[in-house]
């Protein structure tokens, strides 16, 4: 008998120690290589104080995706849940596994304009602390959803504000805030506790709205990245779907090693597959989490609505196989809402990350609270230029992109200088010259941004004259003729002017590329242009570029693996270039097939033979290459 109690002693011990660690690593082994989870609005936690309300959603949620973490809002738009409500369906998720978390949206009332708290106005200061004591009294992680920045001008604010620009008084007024309102009220409660900072997708616009990238992410214990891109055509802010790698890795230089994740919602979906898309992107950038908006949104109903016109093909979302019915835990299911589809991406993305190393771009420098040529590094992305911006200048690297937003730093000029006397080249924007001209940029090489514009309709490139997709319209840029070069020229009515130019500077090149009025029209070029401008600016730095047409996104990887990923409706073919000749094979490590590469000979003074790789795209897919 005593052998026996001692036995189950023992066993209770080890139950009590291990299965915490099992719950925990549970959670973290539903998915190779990253987390999944779901976002609850005030709204959604508030309907969770009815346990069959809460049974029976997660219950649907659950059977469709796998979810590790849960974030449970405490307060949004004046809706604030109550602690002991709070703390029971914390409980219910513990019970089930799941990792919980808390989160805040600092919203007075979203449909008004996301009208946001006023930190000026002392009751609404004392409100906004008494939301963080309560949510760091209930949780060890709190995230801060997309809305801690101010967008009030009353009157408190406008006194306050003086003779500042509002950009000025609200990046004071928001650290300020971060510090005594958020910070320091949340440790004293739960010294344990760690406050992230969500910052949403909007980044060029963030100083005027008092979001500080430059002492945010270093206040706050971690930030979380929105890598929502939409709709680009049919929602209000236009944003183009590489914007979802590029943000993310862009938040990652702000933070290194501390940005928790990517966060995507289902708005603008005209397909399903538009939200697939969003989730992978956010994946390819080596986000080690993705928080799926929300939970109310994984309940909506899937429908034959959602289908696209090139499904069938075998597409990378298959609609017809993600409606299959699904077991994930001991009950077979038939997909019934959203939470199926993020599922489903989730695997078919899981599968390939695994085989990605480190991200290798272009660099592009953005000073701290730089405006200018908003978001255009993105549009780059969209012609298959692999991006990376960075906060500080990258004098380290062969090669880098300096758009308007340059400017900012006061001694770009030199900065320049030295990167050409270096033996390094540096590419400009039209954008980046109107805003040096004057400032030292032509004694570096003489070009001038004109007042006057041409609307183009062909390019001459190596002698040949090449319609462009549509008129371009473009401004006219005047160089002096032997002290640089035009590379590509747009033409009207038989007259050029530069697109890209090249001008040699001690060791080094000045590049210059000359941005359409429409930045979209980028995508107008022909493709010839587009192939030219993809090895110039990668031949220094990157393994491997593409040559086709635009909309087709590139990522590159430190082991020797590639993504191409395209946004088109119908399949194209592009071609994969090696920067060097050797590798013979690329293998698609999802399907494995293999592809043998032709070599190109080298043409002209200093060229290399080249590997070049034939690939196929299906609509609206991605292939994953490994080069043997």
């Amino acid at each position: 008998m005593k052998r026996i109690t001692k036995f189950c002693v023992a066993l209770l011990l080890f139950a009590v120690a291990v299965l915490p660690n099992q719950i925990e690593a549970k959670a973290k082994s539903n998915y190779k290589n990253f987390k999944v989870a779901i976002y609850t609005r005030a709204y959604e936690v508030q309907k969770m104080t009815d346990p069959e309300w809460l049974k029976s959603t997660w219950d649907v949620i659950s059977n469709q995706v796998k979810v590790d973490k849960i974030y449970l809002e405490t307060h949004r738009d004046l809706l604030i849940i109550k602690k002991d409500e709070m703390q029971k369906i914390i409980k219910f998720f513990k019970d089930q596994g799941i990792e919980v978390a808390g989160g805040i949206t600092y919203t007075i009332d979203e449909s008004n304009s996301f009208e946001t708290f006023c930190y000026t106005d002392p009751k609404e200061r004392a409100l906004a602390q008494e939301i963080i004591e309560l949510s760091a009294s209930l949780f060890d992680e709190v995230i801060l959803d997309d809305f801690f920045f101010t967008d009030c001008k009353c009157d408190l604010c406008v006194e306050a504000k003086g003779d500042r620009t509002w950009t000025e008084y609200r990046l004071e007024l928001m650290n300020k805030a971060a510090h005594e309102v958020i910070l320091g009220p949340a440790k004293k409660v739960n010294p344990n506790v760690k406050v992230i900072i969500k910052y949403p997708n909007w980044y060029d616009h963030f100083p005027a709205l008092g979001f500080d990238l430059e002492n945010g992410p270093k206040i706050f214990d971690g930030v979380y990245t929105g890598t929502e891109t939409r709709d680009a055509v049919r929602s209000n802010q236009h944003l183009q779907p590489y914007l979802g790698y590029l943000v993310w890795r862009y938040y990652n230089n702000l933070a290194p090693g501390r940005n928790g994740g990517g966060w995507v919602d289902t708005g603008g979906m005209r397909t399903i597959d538009r939200y697939s898309e969003q989730l992978w992107i956010t994946m390819f950038a080596k986000a080690p989490e993705i928080t799926l908006f929300d939970y109310r949104q994984m309940l909506n109903p899937l429908s034959e609505a959602q289908r696209a016109q090139w499904q069938g093909q075998g597409t990378s979302f298959d609609f017809d196989k993600m409606m299959q019915p699904v077991k994930l835990h001991d009950k077979e299911v038939t997909p019934s809402t959203v939470a199926r589809a993020a599922g489903y991406s989730l695997e078919v993305v899981d599968d390939a990350i695994g085989f990605l190393g480190e991200p290798m771009a272009i660099k592009s420098y953005k000073p701290y609270h730089s405006t200018g040529e908003d978001f255009l590094q993105n549009y780059f992305g969209m012609i298959g230029i692999p991006m990376d911006i960075v906060p500080e200048f990258p004098e380290d690297e062969e090669f880098i992109i300096l758009t308007e937003q340059a400017k900012y730093d006061k001694d770009i000029v030199a900065k320049i200088q030295k990167q050409l006397q270096a033996g390094k080249d540096v590419m400009i924007t039209s954008g980046l010259l109107r805003a040096l001209q004057g400032k030292g940029i032509e004694k570096i090489v003489d070009m001038e941004y004109t007042d006057r514009k041409a609307l183009i309709n062909e390019v001459m490139f190596y002698g040949q004259l090449i319609p462009t997709k549509k008129p371009i319209l473009m401004q006219q840029v005047q160089y002096q003729t032997n002290d640089s070069w035009e590379i590509i020229s747009g033409m009207d009515a038989g007259l050029g002017w530069p697109i890209v130019h090249r001008g040699n500077f001690s060791k080094g090149n000045l590049y210059l590329f000359v941005i359409p009025d429409n930045f979209a029209d980028l995508y107008s070029l022909p493709d010839v242009a587009l192939n030219r401008i993809r090895d110039l600016v990668s031949a220094r730095v990157l393994p491997y570029t593409i040559e086709g047409p635009n909309d087709v996104a590139l990522y590159i990887y430190d082991n020797n693996t590639i993504v191409v990923e395209s946004f088109h409706d119908e399949p194209i073919t592009i071609n994969v270039v090696g920067a060097r000749a050797g590798n013979n094979i690329a293998k698609d490590m999802l399907t494995g097939d293999s592809i043998k590469a032709s070599e190109r000979q080298a043409m002209g003074r200093g060229a290399t033979a080249k590997s070049v790789y034939r690939v196929t795209l299906k609509p609206h897919s991605f292939r994953v290459l490994r080069f043997e």
